[in-house]
């Protein structure tokens, strides 16, 4: 080992590495974590699953309020039902989205709480 990688071998606690690496998550949790993350990471669909949690709301519902079009609200629909985030329901040849359960709802609020604490 060089020098430098000695040193810093000198300083770690390994206690606490092994109580961390305890604390981690699986790897399948963490990719399905991060990818949830990553979809509402992007403005737009955000956008949506906060006007799905106020109110149930059709594609052309949420492409008046967001001012894109009917194809770019089905895209993102198809994104946020794949990862379980808005669940749809059908009415004739209607369909109408809302958020699938209340976890996306509680992650939204804490993530909001934090941000306004900053």
């Amino acid at each position: 080992m060089r020098r430098k990688e000695l040193m810093a071998q000198a300083y770690v606690d390994v206690q606490k590495v092994k109580s961390a690496r305890k604390a981690l998550l699986n790897p399948e949790t963490i990719t399905s974590l991060s990818e949830i993350f990553k979809v509402l990471g992007d403005p737009t669909r955000l956008k949506i699953v906060l006007a799905v949690a106020h109110a149930e709301l059709c594609v052309q519902d949420l492409a008046s309020l967001l001012s894109i079009s009917e194809s770019a609200i089905s895209h993102q629909m198809r994104v946020l039902k794949t990862l379980r985030l808005v669940k749809q329901r059908r009415d004739g040849k209607m369909a109408y989205y809302s958020l699938d359960d209340e976890h996306i709802e509680d992650l939204i609020r804490v993530a909001t709480r934090h941000i306004s604490e900053l």
